[in-house]
């Protein structure tokens, strides 16, 4: 593997806000630093989120989380490895979380749609909701038609 990177600039007219894709063989230790550049880069207004795991105070990217939810009284970020507790109300987390990322689907729990690898429509009408990391939750009644006009919003058919 050369230390080089390649970049190539596609300017087209169909894209508002830039995406960037990384080509690879395999997620390395470069693919990842390159992952962060430019996260800092582009989402400086979108803080890392603290929280304690095992009496330490670490912080957690916003990219990495899953989903934040509740846990009897206590508040719970959950990554693919990880699960961690914040200090902060859901409402707090909302406020600071990016909202074009992060969508609350419950009174109990907030999501990162970049996570989900589907939405199940349940003939009852209720709505799951199953991560790439095999997670699984569900959409509260109240939620589900404000999460079906997003789906449409963004183009997805069958909705």
């Amino acid at each position: 593997m050369k230390d080089m990177v390649e970049i190539e600039v596609v300017l087209d007219e169909r894209y508002a806000d830039p995406l960037v894709t990384i080509k690879t063989r395999s997620n390395t230790q470069q693919v990842e630093n390159i992952i962060c550049a430019i996260e800092d880069a582009s989402h400086s207004d979108f803080p890392q989120i603290a929280a304690v795991k095992d009496d330490a105070v670490v912080f957690v990217s916003q990219r990495d989380i899953v989903r934040v939810h509740t846990e009897g009284r206590k508040i719970v970020i959950q990554t693919e490895r990880e699960a961690y507790t914040v200090k902060r109300t859901l409402a707090g987390l909302e406020d600071v979380l990016n909202a074009s990322r992060f969508l609350r689907i419950s009174q109990s729990e907030i999501i990162n749609l970049y996570k989900v690898k589907s939405f199940d429509f349940n003939l009852a009408g209720t709505i799951g909701v199953e991560f790439d990391c095999g997670i699984k939750s569900w959409v509260s009644r109240s939620r589900v038609k404000q999460i079906k006009a997003l789906l449409k919003q963004n183009s997805i058919k069958g909705v």
